[in-house]
């Protein structure tokens, strides 16, 4: 089966964004990059793709221009162990960008993030209606998820 590459086009800082993202997740290098030639349309020698991986998936970032942008149509999904772990990723990410509801973030570089814990799924389809529905309005009221905060709305008699 072919491998699936997420291509993630920005205007001009691609290395920017490569770099800083294998920086925030272990076991993460930049494996390639190419360069622009005398074809162009950028100058010659100007970054086009940087190719890396993050944790095992593999990545592109391409310089293509200010044409397109990131929106919160596409986001990539960091299912955490626990709270340390959505600090730590939560703090790294949301450093220069924008925090939203529910544990999404925007990057610096305009990439939307979703920080979770894991078995989050689990918990928002519970056997129990009512536990789940208190789950997720504890889910909404949040910026940064606060597991400890969310089991303890859940388990609320």
């Amino acid at each position: 089966m072919p491998r699936i590459t997420p291509n993630l086009w920005f205007d001009t800082k691609g290395q920017e964004a490569a770099e800083f993202y294998v920086s925030v997740f272990p076991n993460s290098e930049i494996t390639s990059i190419t360069h622009y030639n005398d074809a162009g349309p950028r100058p010659a020698g100007t970054v086009l793709t940087v190719a890396f991986v993050l944790d095992g998936q593999e990545y592109i970032a391409i310089n293509g221009g200010p044409e397109f942008t990131f929106t919160e149509a596409v986001s990539l999904m960091i299912n955490c162990a626990d709270q340390k772990e959505i600090d730590h990723y939560w703090s790294k990410l949301s450093e220069g960008g924008e925090e939203g509801p529910c544990g999404w973030l925007k990057d610096k570089y305009g990439l939307s993030w979703q920080v979770v814990p894991g078995g989050m799924n689990e918990l928002l389809n519970d056997a129990d209606p009512a536990r789940a529905q208190r789950a997720m309005s504890a889910v909404l009221g949040m910026k940064k998820l606060d597991v400890a905060a969310i089991y303890a709305a859940a388990d609320e008699a």
